[in-house]
Formats: C-alpha cells, sequence, structure tokens
C-alpha cells in the first residue's frame, strides 16, 4: 500500500474541504512532514486515517463521536444536513484506490443527529476507468492492510509505548498471525475438527455397540476439554487484568513521598528473589542433569567391587598370569619346533615339559579383556567420586538460594506488613489493595495449574478409548473405511498443529532478533529487548551474568515499541516478499503515519530515530511540533522530504498570540487570530525547493 493523498471535509476542526493533501513516496524522497501545534489537529488528522480505513480512533482521540465540525454545524440552518468525510488515495498492485468514509448529521432545534457512517471504495487499473468493486470496502482494505495491524502503521507517538502493555499481549499475539498464514492453518485444523465430528458421527449410526458407547465418551471428554480450556482463556485475560492493576497500584506507592523508600527497596527485593528463583531453577535443572548423565555410577560400586574380586581369584588361581599366554604356547607345540630350535616331537621329553607349562599358562584374550575391564572399572569408580563431588557442590548451593529466597521474603513480608498499618490511609489502603491482587493473581495460577492438569487427564483418557475403538473389530467395509478416514483426519489435525506451534515460535524468534537489532542502532544502553511466548516484550540486562528485567523509563519504552513496530513492518514486508513471487513495488510497500513520535526524548535518541525510522518505512508520514521539528529532527529528516506541510490554527480567542515557523526562508503560520468567533485549522503547502513541489 502506497498512500497518495488525503482530503477532508468538516472533520473535527477542518472547516470545509481541504486542499488535497499529496503524500510524498519516492525513493529518496519518501517522507512528508506536516507541522502544527498542539491541539490545532495533528492527532485529527493520524485519525482521519485510521477513521476512513477501518472507522478506528487511537486512544488518545477525544470524543470520538464528535467528528463534525462545530462551526459547519453552527453555520447550518434547522432541519439543514451537514456532511463531514474524509477520502484517501493509494495504490497497491498497480491499481490505483480511492476510498470515502462519511458521516451525515442533521442539525435539530437543540440537538445534531448523526446517522451511520458510509463506506465507498473504487478502483481503477490501467484503463483509467474508476470502477465500484464486486467485494465489501472493508474486506479489499483488510486483505491488503489488515485492520488488526492497523496500529502499527497509524500511531500516536507520544502513547506509542502503550503497544507493549501487558494487556495488548493478545492483540500483538493475534495480529502477527494474519500475515504468519496461521489463521490459515486455524481456519485448516477448525475445518478438520468438523470433518472428524462428521465421520464420528457416520461412525455411530454403522458401528456396533460398543463403538458407539466409546464414541459417546469420547464426545464427552472432548466437550469437558473444549470447556476447561475456555476457561483458560479467561483465567489468562484476567491475569493480564490483575497484573495490570499490580503494575499501576505499585507505580503509586512508588510516587507517594512516605512510601518511596519502602517501595523502592521492595521493588529491589523482587528484583534479587526473581534473580534468585531464575538461577535456583538453574541449579536444580544443572543437578537432574547432572544425576541423569553420570548418577548411574555410583550404583555400580558393589559391581565393581565384585569384578575385582573375581580378577584377584584368577590371578591367585594362576589363571591369569602375565606373561606367556596359551595360545603362543599351543601354536609352538603345533608347529613341534620351540623357539630354542629344539624339536618337539610328540612323546618326547622336550614336548612333555613344554606341555606342562602349557597348563600354567593364562589366555592372552582373557587376559586382554581383563586389562581393558580394569581400566574401565577405574575409570567409573572415579567418575563416581565426581559425582558425588559436583552432586553435593550443587546442593550446596541450592540450600544457600532457599536461604537467600527466604531471607528476602522474610523482609518483603516485614515492609508490606508496615505498608499495611501505615498511619497514612492511602498507603496502607494501596497495600492492602496489592495483597488482593496477589491473592487472585495466586488463586488464578493455581486453577490455570489444575485446569492444565485436568486437560491432560482427559486426554490420556482419549488416547485411551482411541486405542479401544481401534481394537474393535469392524466387519462391515464402511466401518474399516470410517474409521481409517478418522484416523487420518486426527493425524492430520495433529501436523497442522505441530506447523502452527513451529511456525509462532520461528515468527517470534525472528522478530525478536529484529527488534534486538534495531534496538541496539537507537539505544546506547546495554540492554536486550525480549519477548516471551506470550508476546511480553521486556528489556532485560546481564552485566552480572544473570538476565534481569529492567525498569525502562520513558524514552527507552518509546524506543523499545518503535523497534517492535519497525521489526513489525520488516517481517510484513519479508512474508509479501516470500508469498508473492509476482510482486510489484507497491506490494511490498507499507507506509508509517505517526504523530508526535519524538515528544519526550533526549536529543540523541530524537537524532537516532529521526535517522533510523525513514529508512525502515517505505513511506513515512510525521505530525510534529515546532519544537519536536527543530535541531536534530530537521537535520536527520529535511533530506528525505517529498512534501510538506503547515496547519495553521485560527483561534477564537480575542488575545490570542499569533505564532509563526520559518520554512526554506519563508514564514508560515501556526496561530492566527480567527476572524470570526469559530476555531478551524487550515492546510498549507509549503515550498521546497529543488525538488519540483510547490
Amino acid at each position: 500500500m502506497k498512500l497518495t493523498a488525503i482530503k477532508l471535509c468538516n472533520f473535527r476542526s477542518f472547516y470545509g474541504k481541504t486542499p488535497e493533501i499529496i503524500l510524498a513516496g519516492g525513493e529518496g524522497r519518501n517522507t512528508t512532514i506536516i507541522h502544527g501545534n498542539n491541539g490545532t489537529g495533528k492527532t485529527s488528522l493520524l485519525n482521519a486515517f485510521t477513521w476512513v480505513l477501518y472507522d478506528k480512533f487511537s486512544a488518545a482521540f477525544a470524543s470520538a463521536e464528535q467528528l463534525v465540525n462545530k462551526r459547519a454545524i453552527a453555520e447550518a440552518e434547522v432541519g439543514e444536513a451537514v456532511e463531514c468525510w474524509v477520502e484517501i488515495g493509494w495504490e497497491h498492485d498497480d491499481i490505483r484506490y480511492r476510498v470515502k468514509r462519511e458521516c451525515r448529521g442533521y442539525k435539530n432545534a437543540a440537538s445534531f443527529d448523526v446517522i451511520k457512517t458510509q463506506l465507498y471504495l473504487q478502483f481503477a487499473g490501467d484503463d483509467g476507468i474508476w470502477k465500484f468493486p464486486t467485494q465489501q470496502p472493508e474486506d479489499i482494505i483488510n486483505q491488503i492492510l489488515p485492520g488488526s495491524l492497523h496500529q502499527y502503521f497509524f500511531f500516536d507517538g507520544e502513547r506509542i509505548e502503550e503497544i507493549v502493555r501487558s494487556d495488548k499481549k493478545s492483540e500483538i499475539a493475534e495480529a502477527t498471525k494474519i500475515f504468519l498464514g496461521v489463521e490459515v492453518i486455524n481456519r485448516s485444523i477448525n475445518h478438520l475438527k468438523e470433518a472428524k465430528k462428521a465421520l464420528e458421527s457416520e461412525l455411530k449410526a454403522i458401528g456396533n455397540s460398543e463403538i458407539k458407547k466409546l464414541l459417546r465418551e469420547q464426545a464427552k471428554i472432548d466437550q469437558e476439554i473444549e470447556r476447561i480450556q475456555e476457561r483458560q482463556g479467561e483465567i489468562y485475560q484476567e491475569l493480564e487484568y490483575q497484573y495490570t492493576l499490580k503494575k499501576e497500584t505499585g507505580k503509586r506507592l512508588r510516587e507517594l513521598d512516605e512510601s518511596k523508600v519502602l517501595q523502592a527497596r521492595r521493588q529491589d527485593l523482587e528484583q534479587q528473589k526473581a534473580s534468585s528463583q531464575q538461577e535456583f531453577k538453574k541449579t536444580r535443572e544443572l543437578l537432574n542433569k547432572i544425576i541423569s548423565a553420570r548418577g548411574y555410577t555410583v550404583l555400580l560400586s558393589k559391581i565393581t567391587a565384585n569384578y575385582r574380586e573375581i580378577i584377584q581369584d584368577l590371578k591367585q588361581r594362576g589363571e591369569l598370569n602375565s606373561g606367556v599366554s596359551k595360545e603362543f604356547i599351543q601354536d609352538i607345540l603345533k608347529s613341534q619346533r620351540c623357539i630354542c630350535g629344539a624339536e618337539l616331537c610328540e612323546g618326547s621329553k622336550s614336548h612333555e615339559n613344554v606341555s606342562k607349562i602349557l597348563d600354567k599358562a593364562g589366555s592372552s584374550v582373557v587376559e586382554e579383556t581383563a586389562i581393558r575391564m580394569s581400566a574401565q572399572v577405574d575409570e567409573i569408580d572415579k567418575q563416581a567420586g565426581e559425582f558425588w563431588k559436583e552432586v553435593d557442590s550443587q546442593q550446596v548451593k541450592i540450600n544457600q538460594l532457599r536461604q537467600d529466597i527466604s531471607q528476602i521474603e522474610t523482609e518483603l513480608d516485614v515492609i508490606q506488613e508496615r505498608l499495611r498499618q501505615d498511619a497514612n490511609e492511602e498507603i496502607s489502603s494501596l497495600q492492602k489493595r496489592l495483597d488482593k491482587i496477589e491473592e487472585k493473581i495466586t488463586e488464578l495460577t493455581l486453577d490455570k495449574g489444575r485446569n492444565e492438569q485436568q486437560i491432560e487427564t482427559l486426554k490420556v483418557q482419549i488416547g485411551e478409548l482411541n486405542k479401544q475403538i481401534t481394537k474393535q473389530k469392524l466387519n462391515e467395509q464402511r466401518q474399516a473405511l470410517a474409521q481409517r478416514r478418522i484416523t487420518a483426519t486426527q493425524d492430520s489435525i495433529e501436523r497442522f498443529t505441530e506447523v502452527k506451534l513451529r511456525q509462532e515460535k520461528q515468527f517470534r524468534l525472528q522478530l525478536e532478533n529484529r527488534v534486538q537489532e534495531i534496538f541496539r542502532e537507537i539505544s546506547f544502553t546495554p540492554y536486550v529487548p525480549k519477548i516471551s511466548d506470550k508476546y511480553e516484550l521486556t528489556l532485560v540486562e546481564s552485566t552480572t551474568g544473570i538476565e534481569a528485567s529492567v525498569a525502562a523509563s520513558t524514552g527507552e519504552n518509546q524506543i523499545l515499541s518503535l523497534s517492535f513496530i519497525a521489526s513489525i513492518i520488516d517481517r510484513v514486508k519479508e512474508w509479501n516478499a516470500r508469498h508473492n513471487m509476482l510482486m510489484v513495488p507497491e506490494s511490498s510497500t507499507f507506509p508509517i503515519v505517526m504523530d508526535s513520535p519524538f515528544g519526550s526524548l533526549d536529543a540523541q535518541y530524537r537524532r537516532q530515530i529521526a535517522k533510523i525510522v525513514p529508512q525502515l518505512a517505505n513511506q513515512l508520514v510525521v505530525l510534529v511540533t515546532k519544537t519536536q521539528w527543530r535541531g536534530e529532527v530537521e537535520e536527520e529528516i529535511s533530506a528525505r522530504i517529498g512534501k510538506e506541510y503547515v496547519l495553521t490554527y485560527y483561534s477564537s480567542k480575542p488575545d490570542c498570540e499569533e505564532d509563526y515557523m520559518n520554512l526554506g526562508g519563508e514564514s508560515y503560520p501556526l496561530v492566527r487570530q480567527s476572524s470570526n468567533e469559530f476555531e478551524y485549522t487550515e492546510i498549507r503547502e509549503v515550498v521546497i525547493s529543488g525538488n519540483g513541489n510547490g
């Protein structure tokens, strides 16, 4: 999707029809800058994109229901209709699109009533003729850029960190499935499950009574599993909500001067506890590996001692003598000639003497085997000793970690009790609320564990039932065929499920690697972004050799979120490249429209983001204030500007202080006195010298 233009009519602060805003999309100059003071319509312009395409608004968009311009309403006659619309143009796969969403309101004596919005879409191919599609406009838009992904392409920079909030995890996970192809796999799995149910119903109708009974039991268990899994989903959502409450309550405690020191100490202790628990887990796993790999050596002590007794007995009986072997003497007797040259004819004295030596000689094979086995037995005894040393060492470490965790928990209990009993009612109330949240989290976590255990038990029961069904003798050909189909369907479901899990894991790891690369380019900190299997995005550091979570600042959270958005776009482009072999340029083009992305960042971060974002995005639209633009942002982005506009706000305030900004040697108004009692915003294009725009 390559955006080409946007036009508004009576949308929020924009009175009447605006001039068409042409958006830059060239390779060298892919950036459109729109300047405006706070409150002049930048956020409205951002939401104009999301409204016309997806009928959605950003979190910071106040009074979303009041879309129609107030001046237009005031100037309308009673009973007269007032139109409000936004129209956007874009190109995709060599096809031009124009989409328009409009709402119409009617002014009454005491109110203004808005009717339902309407969406219209037209397209034109190489012939240049505009046509209406047979598909629904929403379906076409979502095929090009899915609505579930829109927050990564159109976003409010001042609230960008909300994208990685804990309560957004499920949205992120679901959104990524769109371009992973996982949604297709899910549909395949669901179709197969329906097919399996139909086949089982068929088998019930033709199968014998025993099979019918087993299938009824299986259906009951399937229903129970579905019920528990549905409950698990509810538990996950509730846990996310409780963790968010815990975070917000803890933040409030930290903000209170009376509890700031205790809360900071508690946070430090909780991090220490988490690190110790992680180290405890690693140590237990290492101990298990040691026991699994070499634990058998300590069980062989009696066997090795018995082996040595056998060898000693053989030596005492002369059956394991070192020296001349039986095989050597037998060869001499067979050749009838001694090594000294004397003949050893059978019956001679010499032959008799050598034969006597044969009775005392040991076997070379036995001797060699005994030597090799003795070396191995010695090694086993040595490993047994080393095994106990390592086990003792790990046990000491485990006991120490237990003590450390116990001491930390004791100090945490003391802090919590002090906060509960604090004379400040707000502090004690917040701590008691935290206690209830912790209690709820524990209760939900235990429920989740019990449900997981119950699901596993039920799956085992289903497995046993499947075995019994398979064992039933199916005499009729239809029964056998139905059973084979059921088995094949179940096998397909399991294989598709495994493919889905692997694909999701691979994507998450690729996404994490890309986030880390981009974060390193922007941030000077040694922190590393991590994405959990639940799409929890966090920062960690490992200066002590142990990974520990970092309490990220607002700036770091914004950088983390920008890195995540850039990585999402990168993955989308890569996915399109893999799945569209005959791709035209617009198919791999994805725009970013961002409002105030540099507000709370320091100079170094502002420069890095301003430098990197235009490189990551195929097309960039940035809405900025005068202060956000000046300095490092202007220096890094100026060379990439293809189009530039200014939002001029007309204030109805009598003593309004006018404001201007200089662009390319020309002065452009940002705030001016309104000539009437209304406030509104106009759009002016900036003349950019040297690139033919004007």
